[in-house]
């Protein structure tokens, strides 16, 4: 034999003799309750080979499905967050939050009435039919100079709406409903307002403005404040005068000795001798206001002679 012949190969079989059944060895694996059967031959570094079981084949189903899961579930919640917050009852049994935000109130406008607040039969009566405003100035009372204004305009419906309330000065010595020169009293009654003028130009009324320096003031009132600029704006009160001509225009249909010149001008922060004054601001708001095709009126008196 040579010296490097190889090995002998196994015996061959005879086609009559059955193969022998290959010899299977019980192996335990590295956990002792896992029990396996291995071929004949163990693993190259002699450890014990590890196999998969069924139960630890359903455990690692499970983790890739509940990885699975989470995946799908992440990716829908970043594609639809609200989705994971909508709740599953239905809409009509669905929970209402029970604090609403609450939007503060509107102004409300103040309501109309269909006779003017504080003015009774007598007055009310004696409102033209066809004035649609009226200046409403009442005093505190009988012998007070301190009162307050309000202009009321009618709509078609004959019903009355009023702006914002004024406060506003009269004579000295308060009301009266028979005025006399130099009585220091306001006449108490219904007067139409068909004419302005003042020493300041027209303010932008659509009354008839008489723009003239004779509406100068001098002097001082009855608490000693300076008359200066109270007729820059004057509105005439027709009582004892000819509605539509100038304030300025000397004319008396009662005669003198009723008193006349009566006006709604520029307040000097003192009593009257008989007119009404408004602050300056006032005064143009309200000439801006008044408007000849709504035949204005004032009517004026102390708070107990308007109720009758």
């Amino acid at each position: 034999m040579p010296p490097y012949a190889p090995a002998a190969g196994p015996e061959p079989r005879s086609r009559s003799a059955p193969a022998a059944p290959q010899q299977r060895t019980r192996y335990v694996s590295e956990r002792p309750d896992r029990v396996d059967d291995g071929p004949s031959a163990g693993p190259p570094d002699g450890r014990p080979p590890r196999h998969r079981t069924p139960d630890r084949d359903r455990l690692t189903w499970l983790i890739c499905a509940g990885v699975g899961l989470g995946v799908l579930g992440t990716t829908a919640l970043y594609a639809n967050p609200g989705a994971m917050f909508r709740s599953t009852r239905s809409a009509s049994a669905e929970v209402r939050p029970t604090h609403h935000a609450v939007a503060p109130p509107a102004a409300q406008p103040r309501p109309s009435v269909r006779r003017l607040p504080g003015i009774g039969a007598r007055f009310g009566s004696a409102i033209p039919a066809n004035a649609r405003q009226a200046l409403v100035v009442v005093g505190q009372g009988p012998g007070s100079w301190m009162s307050t204004a309000t202009l009321w305009s009618r709509d078609d419906h004959g019903d009355w709406h009023p702006s914002e309330t004024w406060t506003a000065h009269n004579a000295l010595r308060g009301w009266t409903p028979s005025h006399r020169m130099d009585d220091l009293r306001s006449p108490i009654g219904v007067f139409s307002l068909t004419a302005a003028g003042g020493l300041a130009p027209n303010p932008g009324t659509r009354l008839p403005y008489d723009h003239s320096p004779a509406f100068r003031a001098v002097g001082a009132g009855f608490e000693g404040e300076p008359l200066t600029g109270s007729f820059d704006y004057v509105v005439a009160i027709d009582y004892n005068r000819v509605p539509g001509s100038s304030p300025l225009d000397p004319r008396t249909p009662l005669g003198r000795g009723r008193g006349a010149g009566l006006w709604v001008h520029v307040d000097h922060q003192g009593p009257t001798h008989g007119c009404v004054a408004l602050s300056r601001e006032h005064m143009v708001e309200l000439l801006r206001k008044l408007d000849p095709a709504a035949h204005p009126v004032i009517v004026m008196g102390d708070k107990a002679a308007l109720r009758q």
